[in-house]
């Protein structure tokens, strides 16, 4: 694992605990050379109708304070 992924992995370990409150998760899946990070809705996460306001207003926001050179974060259907 590199350093990048170290700290994306830092970022969703802080969100992990109220994603688990849900029954959900969030699994690193690539982070690209132009620092777009592509993660994967595990659980109940992967069909919450609130999954999209999860992923930018908790898990990007939280990526983008431990890494702010990341441009975005996406998520895989």
């Amino acid at each position: 694992m590199n350093e990048k992924e170290q700290k994306i992995e830092d970022a969703l370990n802080s969100v992990r605990p109220f994603l688990k409150m849900d029954g959900g998760n969030v699994e690193l899946v690539n982070i690209d050379e132009n620092n777009v990070v592509t993660l994967k809705l595990l659980g109940a996460c992967s069909g919450c109708s609130m999954s999209h306001m999860t992923m930018k207003a908790g898990i990007e926001e939280a990526i983008k304070r431990i890494l702010p050179e990341v441009k975005s974060v996406v998520a895989l259907d």
